[in-house]
């Protein structure tokens, strides 16, 4: 067996955003990069690639043009109320702030490759008993993360030190190279060969993701618990986001904090046309759909409707003996509001065709209705309420669901609406009533829809469970993006020559987010830390 060497001033583990941003940075600079990635070529990009492209931003141009008075007080105090950071945390803290003061920054910097965004911002995570955005924040990329990644790929392709730049796919590190405390490069298989190789450099930046992408790991961190976890977790990480170069880091002193905190959505179905292993799809729920858990009631005491707060809508759910749910609606709220949050079935937006886009969003994005009705089990038709429960009854082989509570409870909420605008009495409604002030919201939210309307039919529930997706913590970093170690009396240092950024950070210092995320955050501050990485590296001549 064979053993290849590369030399370069730095090593990129992982060739996702905050990889490739990283070395855009550091081609600027004049350095030579080895930039190695596990999965193949047409890969190239990691789960960016496969993102919707939401960033956050604040006093952005969008949000001037349409008069949404933002500053970076507001948006640090939002940040802060939704994280809930645990009293002693101090580095996630730091970035935080580093973070919210930096955005117009990396709004600058995607700008400089060409990366446009919708002129309609969205409102998401609003905050239901946490304040969240307090106004809306989540910008929109024209083009979606396929967008994103296809500029910086053509930026590096087109670059004027591209000779300087080595890419090593289907290379998977293994560990770290170290003398005299330094790290001085790294060793790995060659997954196409089973050769070996190694990789001499005076800096490295782990920028490969989280745990996420394993859901043993996920299970075995989860917040309340291994035994509270869910036992069906759809995977929408990247399978190769599994933590292999946390537990590399940690041997050699580095401090992993946060694990438990992570960022999970509450409505995935199978991927229709799966890339991975347990490939979950992630629905972006209607907020005029019914959210029922396994027995056809109503989440208590809130209502679950997105857009306000992700965490609770997960943590309802896994508060059940069975932690899955279903959505019940009709084609009408389907056509109007069912989504995925990714590239996927958003050819539209994907592919940047306005007349696409427009139709999609005037008539339904019939695509995605027909693929689902098409080719997933979890997507149940009827044409009747008695046909839709049977259905629902018969699709767990357990039979949780108990048929005569979801009737009542779709008859008491459609009764609600029949009563009038003036005796809306329930909380779904309300949060209906503020969302469609917005809008943004407004042309995609239906008028107060009532499910047993046969004006609207045929009716559809949607059997969903937990989607792993984001680490919040991870390799705890300084404002400089070092590596930390764990801390002796108090105090920490650096280690030499290893820096993370992006998820493989939590983000920034180990745990940026907190308990939650704004959304739009995480593609952003994976390019603020790679950056800041790449500037410390080239400030230090490293």
């Amino acid at each position: 067996m064979s053993t290849y060497s590369y030399n370069g001033n730095v090593t990129i583990i992982g060739a996702g955003i905050a990889g490739i941003s990283a070395t855009l940075e550091l081609l600027d600079a004049g350095k030579s990069v080895i930039l190695l990635d596990r999965d193949k070529p047409e890969r190239f990009g990691g789960l960016a690639k496969e993102s919707f492209g939401g960033m956050f931003f604040v006093n952005s141009p969008q949000q001037k043009r349409t008069g949404i008075k933002d500053d970076t007080e507001l948006a640090l105090s939002d940040w802060k109320s939704f994280a809930q950071f645990d009293k002693e945390e101090d580095w996630g803290v730091k970035w935080a702030e580093k973070f919210v003061n930096s955005t117009n920054e990396v709004y600058k910097w995607v700008s400089k490759y060409k990366i446009k965004f919708f002129p309609v911002i969205h409102w998401v995570e609003r905050g239901l008993f946490y304040r969240g955005n307090s106004v809306p924040r989540f910008h929109m990329v024209w083009g979606t993360g396929y967008e994103i990644i296809n500029r910086l790929e053509q930026a590096l392709e087109n670059h004027k030190n591209k000779n300087k730049l080595t890419i090593l796919f289907e290379h998977k590190v293994e560990d770290f190279l170290h003398e005299n405390g330094k790290i001085i490069g790294v060793i790995g298989t060659n997954e196409k060969d089973g050769n070996k190789f190694q990789v001499s450099s005076d800096s490295t930046i782990i920028a490969s993701g989280g745990i996420n992408g394993d859901l043993k790991k996920v299970k075995r961190n989860w917040h309340t618990g291994e035994q509270n976890a869910p036992e069906n977790i759809l995977n929408g990480s990247h399978h190769f986001s599994n933590g292999l170069l946390h537990k590399a880091a940690e041997k050699i002193n580095a401090n992993i904090t946060n694990l438990e905190k992570m960022w999970n959505y509450a409505a995935g179905i199978p991927h229709p046309n799966p890339l991975r292993p347990n490939h979950g799809l992630s629905i972006v729920p209607p907020k005029s759909a019914l959210w029922v858990n396994p027995t056809g009631e109503r989440y208590k005491p809130y209502p679950l409707v997105t857009a306000f707060d992700t965490k609770y809508m997960v943590d309802k759910i896994c508060e059940e003996k069975h932690k899955y749910s279903w959505q019940v609606m009709n084609k009408k709220i389907a056509y109007n509001e069912l989504a995925v949050s990714g590239s996927d079935f958003n050819d539209g937006i994907k592919n940047k065709n306005i007349l696409q886009f427009l139709r999609d969003l005037l008539f339904g994005n019939k695509k995605l209705i027909k693929t689902l009705e098409e080719k997933s089990d979890n997507y149940i038709t009827a044409n009747s309420i008695e046909e839709l429960v049977e259905k629902m009854y018969n699709f767990e082989k357990n039979h949780h669901l108990d048929k005569e509570k979801l009737v009542k409870t779709i008859k008491d909420y459609d009764d609600n609406i029949s009563r009038g605008k003036k005796f809306y009495n329930d909380i779904q409604l309300r949060l209906i009533t503020h969302a469609r002030q917005y809008r943004g919201d407004r042309v995609r939210t239906c008028k107060y829809q009532k499910i047993d309307d046969k004006k609207a039919y045929p009716l559809i529930a949607i059997k969903e469970n937990i989607l792993s997706r984001k680490s919040l913590g991870g390799i705890q970093t300084d404002l400089s993006s070092r590596v930390l170690m764990k801390p002796i009396n108090g105090k920490q240092e650096h280690i030499k020559g290893l820096y993370a950024a992006g998820e493989a950070s939590g983000f920034g210092g180990g745990g940026s987010h907190g308990q939650r995320a704004l959304e739009g955050t995480f593609l952003a501050t994976c390019i603020l830390t790679a950056k800041t990485a790449a500037e410390d590296i080239i400030k230090n001549n490293n």
